[in-house]
């Protein structure tokens, strides 16, 4: 659990947009502000270099170790959702390839999921890729016991 770069009591709620540190509250934001010292931005991608599709590269590991995520699952689960063959059916819908890609390319991810979940196959899709993750979570442990 992360505590409040600022005034070391509370939950973090929010992250500065130019040094990235995490604070709680609008006091908070305004004590930091006259001390903040912005990252050192990296240097820019070559145009030629950058994917045509994909504006910003990432990979896996840069999502299991992002501060703001606080439900984590291990890169061994997740490499089962590429190894189930029910999902990479439901994946040769258009329908639902399209449906993920609207919510990828989207703006406010939040409204983009909230959508889609009101889609009966983008739901089927999501519940078993949870169902899969999570039944690997219960059954690894069992073996903890």
């Amino acid at each position: 659990m992360q505590i409040c770069s600022v005034c070391s009591d509370q939950t973090p709620k929010y992250r500065c947009p130019t040094c990235k540190i995490r604070y709680c509250s609008l006091g908070c934001y305004k004590r930091h502000k006259d001390s903040c010292v912005p990252l050192e931005q990296p240097p820019p991608v070559e145009p030629e270099a950058k994917d045509p599709v994909n504006t910003e590269p990432w990979t896996v590991e840069d999502l299991l170790h992002e501060d703001s995520i606080t439900d984590k699952v291990p890169l061994q689960r997740l490499q089962l959702l590429g190894q189930s063959k029910e999902l990479r059916d439901l994946l040769c819908n258009p329908h639902l390839r399209q449906l993920l890609r609207s919510v990828d390319g989207a703006d406010n991810k939040y409204d983009a999921m909230k959508a889609a979940m009101q889609e009966p196959l983008f739901v089927e899709f999501s519940d078993r890729c949870l169902k899969i993750v999570d039944d690997e979570a219960k059954s690894s442990d069992a073996y903890d016991l």
